[in-house]
């Protein structure tokens, strides 16, 4: 759903940020009426419309009581009380002289879950927020493994110095708090999405250089490592080609288990303010804008975001438990 998220969401604006605030905080499944006027906009590509979105072709006025009398329409916006002066609009002057049809003017949006405070669409910015916690989770990984893979199979396969000075250099990294780490981070590199994946990514690195080291200390005096010594391998092959592989299975549930501490990370930054900057839609960010409503009747505006993230994290420690059975050479 991330993926195809501009091809499922009703709001197909960069970022789901089309805001009407006569429509803030409506409840699910409400509908509302448009009022679409034509104006002129940048061209994109498919594949801009496909991962960007595209700007409106409309200028789009919620309203409410229209009368439609020759080519001009009357109508009162969305939540004016009824004695109100009713405003008009030439709709000749947008759509030319020929016969005007409803379904030109008029476009009705529904949201599935509600509106936010600003009258976006919930649902709209939901789908694309999960973009948001996918590309931290799996870059943050990513610079994990880059880092923590090298380091840890050096220390444990050199042992001596090597070892005791990397191993320093973990319990050092380890012993600060990794949110205060990654918002120390954070501070220093500015705020922004791209910033947040480097900070979590380099606190992240110790869980995975920790487990490496442990894996290397036990499999490098295997029978088939001493062969591969005696046949004069380099210790890059030996490790990459011999050692690493027998070491995949834990790799793969630490680093699932840190892709699902990445999201949340990313989500309490967002909510303190530090990651992605709006308008980008973040899980995070949609709780920190309505936390406020969870002791009125629109509670939901902050346990939706908050039930995808719990449930976000919970499927990767799953999907992280199944592949370790899977990859696991020991249980086959």
């Amino acid at each position: 759903m991330a993926l195809f998220a501009y091809t499922l969401v009703e709001d197909k604006s960069p970022n789901a940020n089309e805001m009407h605030l006569a429509l803030a905080n409506q409840s699910p499944g409400f509908k509302a009426l448009l009022l679409a006027l034509p104006k002129e906009v940048e061209q994109k590509s498919a594949w801009q419309r496909f991962w960007q979105g595209t700007e409106l072709a409309y200028q789009r006025i919620p309203i409410q009581n229209q009368v439609l009398k020759w080519d001009t329409l009357y109508y009162q916006e969305f939540g004016a009380l009824a004695e109100s002066e009713a405003q008009y609009v030439v709709l000749s002057e947008y759509y030319g002289p020929t016969k005007i049809r409803e379904k030109e003017y008029l476009q009705e949006k529904f949201f599935l879950f509600g509106s936010d405070r600003f009258g976006r669409d919930l649902f709209s910015r939901l789908i694309l927020g999960a973009r948001v916690s996918f590309s931290v989770g799996f870059l943050a990984v990513l610079i994990s493994l880059l880092i923590g893979i090298p380091i840890g199979s050096l220390a444990a396969y050199y042992g001596s110095w090597v070892d005791k000075m990397i191993l320093w250099l973990i319990n050092v990294v380890w012993s600060i708090p990794g949110l205060l780490l990654v918002i120390a981070i954070t501070l220093a590199l500015g705020k922004g999405l791209w910033q947040v994946y480097l900070a979590i990514g380099f606190t992240m690195w110790v869980e995975v250089a920790r487990v490496i080291r442990g894996q290397i200390l036990s499999i490098k005096e295997k029978e088939y490592i001493q062969a591969a010594r005696v046949l004069a391998y380099s210790d890059m092959r030996i490790i990459f080609r011999h050692i690493l592989p027998n070491a995949i299975a834990p790799l793969i549930v630490i680093s699932a288990a840190n892709f699902a501490a990445a999201i949340l990370i990313e989500s309490g930054l967002s909510f303190l303010g530090l990651g992605a900057q709006p308008p980008t839609p973040t899980w995070g960010t949609m709780i920190k804008d309505h936390y406020a409503y969870l002791i009125v009747d629109k509670a939901y505006l902050a346990i939706i975001p908050g039930i995808a993230i719990m449930t976000l994290v919970l499927a990767f420690m799953f999907i992280g438990n199944a592949l370790r059975d899977v990859l696991d050479i020991r249980s086959t």
